[in-house]
């Protein structure tokens, strides 16, 4: 018989799909902030949360996002199903959201309907700074209502969660891309502009010059911005009712004294937007990365996916984009406090009763840690010592018979022994004069 060969098997080592990362238990701290803050100012203006599937019928975001955007074209990750379904990872939140205000009859609450959501989007990008296939992002709509003054109020709730949070320097940038009166004579005058120039711009250019000029400005190849530079500007083919919109928006934004920018060029490369568009952006130009979040007004989609003539407006920002932001700019964020106590148990019978003393001590909010996998008195304490608690409880065969438990002052190295029933109220009445 022929000698076997004695393969020698490749071990495979594994990592995160490029593009995403884990996020570690250190890494939670501002994550965990930001989404509180982003919480409570959401619920102190009204806002219901909404969590909608990561996955949704493709065929909503080609229709609600548009078939020639960069997002639909390009960044989707789309999969068929076994029963052929075709499904989509969700690229951002707006469509999902109008869809379930639609299929669970929200249009029939009184409006305006304020939801917000908080969660992973999933698009194909080519990973760099700020830039991943998994983000989250934090995300507000404001369906019914046409007023500027919902505008604005968006833009605000942003302003007032960078601020909270300690973000520095946010700006603001702001555009009026029209509605369908005035919008195709732009357009006309935009393809106009153009038509001698198309040897000039990149090939999706040339493709978007026939199905969406208007996107033509949203492109960030550097010979199209150069050419952009000097295109007919949006706002100066404005409509009464669009321009009075826009006005408005404006004096509610000096009002507030929020800083922005106007920017001519600003589109958002979605096809849903109407009106306002608007885009968060660092004032620093030395740590930009990209756009912070954006949003704007999209008075057409909830008609266009099946619903009645509903004016909406709505914004998200990311969240790894405002973390990397605040990292740039040094911001300091309170570390979780050191548990102040901590468990010691010696033996099973001790590890059995430490266990529902543990559960005890947590429903009276006494921040407490332990380490039931170590049996050595040593052991734990130096584990205690390198967590910082003030107090570590010794609990042994002998106290658990004697309903007794020790506790240790971790600083001077003093203890004593007392009856386990008046530990909570002596453990509080020791930290209340701390």
């Amino acid at each position: 018989m022929p000698k076997e060969k004695n393969l020698k098997l490749k071990k495979k080592t594994f990592q995160a799909p490029k593009g995403t990362f884990d996020i570690l238990p250190s890494d939670q701290v501002w994550r965990e902030k930001i989404c509180k803050i982003a919480n409570e100012v959401a619920k102190g203006y009204g806002f219901g949360k909404i969590e909608t599937p990561i996955i949704e019928d493709t065929e909503l975001f080609v229709r609600g996002t548009g078939a020639d955007t960069d997002i639909v074209e390009k960044q989707m990750y789309t999969f068929k199903t076994k029963g052929g379904d075709s499904l989509s990872l969700r690229p951002e939140f707006t469509p999902g959201v109008i869809r379930a205000f639609l299929e669970n009859g929200l249009s029939s609450l009184p409006q305006p309907v304020k939801l917000y959501s908080v969660g992973p989007l999933f698009r194909y990008e080519r990973p760099q700074a700020g830039r991943y296939r998994q983000f989250n992002q934090i995300n507000f709509e404001t369906i019914g209502s046409q007023s500027s003054a919902t505008d604005v109020q968006i833009i605000q709730m942003f302003f007032v969660i960078f601020k909270e949070i300690g973000l520095k320097g946010i700006n603001l940038q702001i555009n009026s891309i029209g509605c369908k009166d005035c919008r195709p004579a732009y357009r006309k005058v935009l393809t106009n502009y153009y038509r001698n120039k198309t040897d000039r711009i990149c090939v999706d250019c040339r493709r978007r010059l026939k199905e969406n000029p208007l996107r033509l400005l949203d492109c960030k190849e550097e010979k199209c911005v150069i050419l952009r530079n000097s295109a007919p500007h949006i706002i100066d083919h404005l409509c009464e009712s669009c321009h009075n919109h826009f006005k408005s928006v404006l004096e509610f934004l000096d009002e507030l004294e929020i800083p922005y920018m106007l920017n001519s060029y600003l589109v958002r490369g979605l096809d849903y937007y109407t009106k306002t568009v608007f885009e968060f952006w660092p004032e620093d130009e030395s740590v930009r990365q990209a756009a912070l979040g954006g949003g704007g007004r999209y008075d057409y989609l909830v008609k266009l996916l099946g619903g009645r003539d509903t004016p909406a407006v709505g914004g998200g920002c990311g969240l790894e984009r405002i973390i990397n932001q605040l990292n740039a700019q040094n911001a300091k964020i309170n570390l979780p406090a050191s548990p102040r106590v901590f468990l010691i148990q010696l033996g099973d019978l001790a590890k059995k009763k430490g266990l529902k003393l543990f559960e005890q001590l947590r429903k009276e909010n006494i921040y407490i840690t332990e380490s039931f996998s170590k049996d050595s008195i040593k052991t734990q304490l130096r584990l205690a010592d390198k967590a910082g608690a003030k107090v570590a409880l010794i609990l042994g065969q002998q106290e658990v018979l004697e309903k007794t438990i020790i506790i240790r002052d971790m600083a001077i190295g003093v203890q004593e022994t007392i009856k386990q029933d008046n530990l909570v109220k002596e453990l509080k009445k020791r930290f209340s004069k701390k």
